[in-house]
């Protein structure tokens, strides 16, 4: 989904930052049928105008600088866990982007810069307006109304681009997360999410299911975009929980995989994916990893079409399965399989058929990663 303007205004946690025109959406249901459990088809093509993006100042006056320059670190993230399209992610530890910010007096005041970028084997722009963590750095500028100095970022990508692990979520989190600290910290992490979600509008769309909990950590639930809405969901600190997540060398741009979506549903897939993503809440909070397994699994909407555009997806689901993992889908948009279970020693396990299926199947080299739930977030080291 693409923005049309955002006008937030400061709250406390759980969001609630009012949002306006985001979109203009339009969606109707046939009802001349008789059995509409199997035939009634649900139209899901979403309208949208492009506008200029505004964002209103949440402080009450402009801060002073604290820091001369800071890093911070943002995780990589498990977008839609299946059934959770654009309303459900997750963080993950271990895996992320650094991001450093300074002040710099050799940058117009109010303004962002990148003096460099590493990790990205030089595929991404310097240009402050084309890349998503300078342009999360000036939203948040905006957000702070902050005019009297300028910033320079340092961009350290520990993520893949295209990877489905939230590669770009990532850099706009860190990068947020950085230019706010530099101001002592003013805005609160989920008004953070306003200047993320002004990035990923830009470079993937309008979606909050990667930047949300790559800024508050653990699950995030987004309740809704208009007003924005964002509910933690709490997992148990006692229950064990190993996200396998196997990369292939094969790159699936987000806009791309949105373009491959279907515009319309039955009522049938529109029904059991609302109870799968139910169930997978339910999962989330009570830690019953059999169930989150089980749902996060059940995606009958979107999973079936983006993995056709991913070689071997499907045998690697299938794979992952077989070799005990509880369930298994495609990170966020792809190429990334991601899967779960109880084990660190069974995830390896896991991983190694879960790569060796890709060779196979997929005729594709793949990497696999082992790790726990990251529960902060992002935050400065």
């Amino acid at each position: 989904m693409a923005p049309c303007s955002l006008s937030p205004t400061s709250m406390h946690w759980y969001g609630k930052v009012d949002i306006h025109s985001i979109a203009t959406k339009s969606g109707f249901i046939h009802n001349k049928v008789k059995n509409p459990c199997s035939v009634l088809p649900v139209h899901c093509e979403v309208k949208t105008e492009e506008k200029k993006l505004t964002l209103t100042r949440l402080v009450e006056s402009e801060p002073s600088p604290r820091l001369e320059s800071i890093e911070a670190f943002a995780p990589a993230t498990v977008a839609n866990l299946g059934p959770g399209f654009d309303f459900l992610g997750c963080a993950v530890d271990g895996l992320g982007d650094h991001v450093g910010a300074s002040i710099d007096e050799r940058v117009h005041p109010g303004r962002v810069s990148i003096s460099s970028i590493i990790g990205d084997g030089g595929k991404l722009s310097l240009d402050a307006e084309k890349n998503c963590c300078a342009i999360a750095a000036q939203a948040t500028l905006e957000l702070l109304g902050v005019a009297s100095v300028g910033i320079s970022l340092c961009l350290n990508k520990g993520l893949p681009l295209g990877s489905g692990l939230g590669s770009s979520a990532a850099s706009a989190a860190a990068a947020a997360v950085a230019v706010n600290a530099l101001f002592g910290s003013p805005l609160s992490k989920d008004q953070l999410v306003l200047a993320g979600l002004v990035s990923e509008a830009a470079v993937s769309g309008y979606h909050a299911d990667n930047v949300a909990p790559s800024l508050l950590g653990g699950f995030v639930l987004i309740n809704s975009y208009e007003p924005l809405k964002l509910v933690p969901l709490r997992f148990p600190h006692q229950t064990d929980l190993f996200f396998v997540l196997v990369s292939p060398e094969f790159e699936a741009p987000t806009k791309k995989m949105r373009a491959a979506l279907p515009t319309h549903i039955s009522m049938k897939d529109h029904i059991s994916n609302c109870s799968q993503a139910a169930s997978l809440v339910s999962a989330v909070l009570g830690g019953d990893l059999l169930l989150m397994g089980k749902s996060l699994s059940s995606d009958t909407i979107v999973e079936p079409k983006r993995s056709r555009l991913i070689p071997g997806m499907v045998q690697v689901k299938e794979a992952a399965l077989q070799a005990g993992a509880f369930g298994c889908t495609i990170s966020g948009a792809g190429p990334t399989a991601v899967a779960i279970t109880d084990s660190y020693e069974w995830g390896i396990v896991i991983g190694e058929k879960m790569v060796a299926s890709f060779r196979e199947h997929g005729n594709l080299k793949a990497t696999a990663h082992v790790q726990r739930l990251d529960r902060e977030g992002a935050r400065t080291v």
